[in-house]
């Protein structure tokens, strides 16, 4: 059993990056820019009714204000600030979900602010703050082993392993960063390869050759790639001839 998650609302105005209408026809949770590295009221309203139409899980997906960079940038943010930021977003998106007959069903950090939470523990502790500020039972999407999820555990939040077919692990089973060669995997059939060897087995092939561990409960889809939509519903059909249900974790 897995769940597809995929970056959704992901643009602003009048400019769209992801083709999220006809993405949320293959994954099963949505992680829903929030305004602070994409995303705006509309979008996210639009997004929202959709995902609630289809039975798709709406998530929040959290970042540092850094509409500029696209979330990817770090910043050195006070802890307390960023637990009010990360609530706002979340409360945000919550009175769009709850309009479409929906609500939020879980948090995911974005970008420099997802790296920044593997290994920093006070920005962990920050962004667990937020969701608890929010609501205090929404589950936590996250990589496994990272300080995020440990802080999220101890805090009784519901903690979700997630794992990415289309990019590059380190032997640590850290993400490789976006600025080295090879950190996104841009081969589909690698892609469909790599999504059914972690839900089935739970291990992927690292940058360096050597197969690692990753256990996860979620796989996230990448929708702001070339031909994301094909992509998706190309790893979608072999997770389910390989026998695997795909299901919200949510």
């Amino acid at each position: 059993m897995i769940d597809l998650n995929a970056d959704l609302g992901e643009g602003f105005g009048r400019w769209q990056l992801t083709d999220d209408e006809r993405l949320l026809s293959v994954v099963t949770s949505a992680n829903v820019a929030c305004g602070f590295h994409a995303g705006d009221a509309a979008t996210m309203r639009r997004v929202c009714a959709l995902a609630a139409e289809r039975g798709v899980r709406i998530g929040a997906q959290v970042s540092y204000r850094d509409l500029a960079g696209f979330g990817r940038r770090s910043m050195d943010v006070p802890p307390a600030e960023l637990a009010a930021e990360v609530a706002y977003q979340i409360g945000a998106l919550e009175v769009f979900a709850r309009a479409a007959g929906s609500r939020v069903s879980y948090v995911k950090p974005h970008g420099a602010l997802y790296n920044r939470v593997v290994h920093d523990e006070r920005q962990a502790e920050a962004v667990v703050d937020g969701v608890l500020l929010a609501d205090a039972a929404l589950p936590v999407l996250g990589l496994p082993g990272s300080r995020l999820l440990e802080v999220a555990e101890k805090a009784g939040l519901p903690a979700v392993t997630e794992a990415f077919a289309d990019r590059a692990y380190t032997e640590e089973g850290t993400l490789v960063p976006r600025g080295e060669d090879g950190a996104v995997v841009t081969d589909p059939d690698g892609v469909v390869e790599r999504s059914v060897g972690l839900a089935r087995f739970g291990v992927v092939t690292a940058h360096s050759g050597r197969e690692i561990s990753v256990r996860a409960r979620s796989l996230c889809l990448h929708g702001d790639t070339p031909g994301a939509v094909g992509l998706a519903r190309r790893v979608r059909a072999a997770l389910e001839a390989a026998g695997i249900h795909v299901e919200a974790f949510a």
